[in-house]
């Protein structure tokens, strides 16, 4: 078992760079952020200075991706087709961009489908990816596991897997797991990661398997409202997640916290983390 390659989301001002300097600061080995506003609002995208910068203290430092996770207000399954256009039109200027870092992975929500069907949901977010994939060399697109509230897509494997199987060319898309997500769905993975494992390989293939999300929550399993907790205070347990991080296939990827946190909170649960999995070599 390698060193956990486990960070958190950050917001914090300073530019791109400063974001790396402040996971470093905390211990983390990769980071996510959000692309602009994710509730919408001005957006001022960094320099070249910035960016080049940033992909500097990744390399130097041993990172392992970065997830640039889009905004909440992207919805590629809209059936307002203004809102599909603006989404699919912002997420191809951000994929453009986040290629000009050596690597990273752009996560985001396959949408919610209101009041269409599922099957037109699917269908329209595999036709957004098929004009953002077109831009993406290096850059890994991200469908996100959904805990199943209201009209989303993504609750189980297998509208992952349908949506994938519409894409012309899958080459560079993959999956992150949400832990509180995939719970909330319905899928035991607090009490037997691996079960959880082999139903996505048996499905969609682990190799799509690219980046989890590590989350607790507050929700009991199948709930299917998505509503997050600090690690060890939700259903899955400290005893769940230490399951879960300590699984080989999962302790390989690159783990991102999504906790009700500030950053002093973050360092902490970075910390436990690293000692549990420590712990278990």
């Amino acid at each position: 078992m390698n060193e956990l390659k486990i960070g958190c989301h950050l917001s914090v001002s300073g530019g791109w760079e400063n974001m790396g300097k402040v996971a470093l600061s905390i211990g983390a080995k990769t980071f996510q952020f959000f692309t602009r506003n994710p509730r919408g609002g001005a957006h001022k995208p960094p320099t070249d200075e910035d960016i080049n910068a940033l992909s500097k203290l990744l390399v130097e430092n041993d990172f392992a991706p970065i997830i640039a996770h889009a905004p909440y207000t992207f919805n590629p399954c809209a059936a307002d087709e203004s809102i599909r256009e603006y989404t699919k039109e912002t997420m191809v200027k951000e994929v453009t961009l986040l290629e000009k870092l050596p690597y990273a992975f752009y996560n985001f929500h396959p949408g919610s489908h209101v009041s269409q069907g599922a099957e037109v949901g699917i269908r329209k977010t595999a036709d957004t990816l098929n004009a953002i994939l077109k831009h993406a060399k290096k850059t890994t697109v991200l469908i996100e596991t959904m805990a199943g509230k209201g009209s989303e897509i993504g609750r189980s494997f297998e509208e992952i897997k349908q949506i994938i199987d519409l894409v012309d060319d899958s080459s560079h898309l993959g999956v992150c797991l949400d832990t509180c997500h995939v719970s909330d769905a319905g899928y035991d993975i607090a009490s037997n990661p691996q079960a959880v494992l082999d139903e996505f390989d048996r499905v969609i293939g682990i190799d799509r398997l690219k980046a989890i999300h590590l989350n607790d929550s507050k929700n009991p399993l199948g709930a299917r409202k998505d509503r997050h907790e600090k690690i060890g205070d939700g259903s899955l347990s400290l005893e769940g997640i230490t399951r879960i991080i300590t699984n080989p296939i999962i302790a390989s990827l690159p783990i991102c916290l999504e906790t009700p946190n500030e950053l002093d909170g973050y360092a902490r649960e970075i910390a436990l983390l690293k000692e549990i999995y420590a712990s278990h070599k």
